[in-house]
């Protein structure tokens, strides 16, 4: 198995004696992503998987469920009772000192903190010192293969697209003194994602004047607030293929419904576009001259424009997320303030860029891209120099 000894080659680089893959009723789904065991798979008991930094994998299961590691290379350990299984970790432990599990210390990445606090317990009672499996992990649970890549660079396409066509159908609307409110152009905007095969994880968002200060906004059905002339509207939007395998694209667009936006909207625009366009920069220079690249070293690039400018905290989450076949992938992100991101962001990952300034009570300006990092950096989902103007 070619990725069993790619594995080990990053354990011996790290000096790292094994990597213990451990999982119960699925509260591990990276262990499970690499073993590509099949959500189908019926598992009911503890299983582990231990691979050392050199020798052969080891598989401890429960006897009534030997079928949930027989496609893997290594030998099998069976047992029955709670005594057996400490007796067969004490064995495949013997002699290690640091071991990799999905764990994070201090929870700083609760992404990685899959192994409850208690089997972490059960593992250095065994004399070893636990490590996360972060600084690797992402090689295996959120790098894109070009059918992959293919498939998302369709789903920015088609947001692109999408953003695009919403703000001339409410241009139309407007003209036409039609009555359309935040909820019809979310339900509008998901219509449009449906019928092209697409599907996204939750309704977009879409937020007008207050509403879009705040950053999960969900426009209810009842009670929306309706867009009229001289409202200042926000959108964001996110699908990908209706396919197992797919990957997202996620994107932010701002709007005025009017020939000219207030200078305090532009105002805010164009700081949080600075902020954005300084991130990018910064990102597509360290990667060009193939230096090591973190995600928090980025948002804190993108965070210093927007507190430099006087609007710190206003800037009220992380510059960007990891995307994978989930909308937030378990890839690093781009945060220095929910957490503080050590993973390197590496080739062929995707991510967010998408800084934003939240006035409470006045309005809020986000603006989000992707980008992909293949044999150059590049920028996926379209790119808005300035405020669409919706007459």
């Amino acid at each position: 198995m070619d990725r069993i000894k790619d594995v080990q080659n990053h354990l011996q680089k790290e000096h790292i004696d094994g990597w213990l893959l451990y999982d119960f009723a699925d509260m591990n789904p990276l262990a499970r992503n690499f073993l590509q065991i099949s959500p189908e798979t019926l598992v009911t008991r503890r299983f582990f998987y231990w691979i050392p930094a050199k020798g052969e994998p080891i598989k401890i299961q429960h006897v009534i469920e030997p079928h949930v590691l027989v496609n893997l290379p290594g030998k099998a350990l069976t047992y029955l009772k709670w005594q057996e299984l400490e007796e067969c970790l004490a064995k495949v432990l013997k002699g290690s000192k640091k071991v990799a599990m999905e764990y994070s210390p201090r929870c700083a990445i609760p992404y990685l903190s899959k192994v409850d606090a208690g089997m972490v317990d059960l593992v250095r009672s065994f004399n070893v010192e636990v490590v996360s499996s972060g600084s690797f992990l992402q090689y295996y649970t959120c790098v894109l293969d070009d059918e992959q890549l293919e498939m998302h660079t369709q789903a920015a396409e088609l947001l692109d697209r999408t953003a695009n066509n919403a703000w001339e159908m409410l241009s139309d609307a407007l003209r036409k003194g039609m009555q359309i409110d935040e909820y019809a152009l979310s339900q509008w905007i998901y219509k449009q994602i449906d019928n092209e095969g697409f599907m996204m994880e939750s309704r977009p968002i879409c937020g007008v004047n207050a509403h879009s200060a705040d950053p999960h906004y969900e426009p209810p059905k009842k009670g929306s607030s309706p867009i009229r002339k001289g409202d200042f509207v926000l959108i964001d939007l996110w699908c990908k293929k209706k396919h197992p395998r797919a990957v997202y694209g996620d994107i932010a667009r701002v709007a005025f419904a009017g020939p000219k936006a207030p200078s305090k909207h532009q105002e805010i625009f164009s700081i949080v576009r600075e902020a954005q366009k300084a991130a990018t920069d910064f990102v597509f220079s360290r990667y060009r001259k193939k230096e090591k690249l973190k995600g928090y070293e980025v948002d804190e690039v993108s965070r210093k424009v927007i507190e430099d400018k006087g609007y710190g905290r206003y800037f009220t989450h992380r510059t960007g997320h990891n995307i994978y076949t989930k909308d937030h992938g378990p890839g690093a992100h781009i945060d220095s303030l929910e957490t503080q991101d050590l993973r390197d962001l590496i080739p062929r990952t995707c991510f967010s860029i998408e800084p934003g300034i939240y006035l409470p009570g006045e309005f809020g300006v986000r603006l989000e891209y992707d980008i992909y990092l293949g044999e150059q950096a590049q920028i996926t989902g379209g790119v808005q120099e300035q405020i669409a103007l919706l007459s």
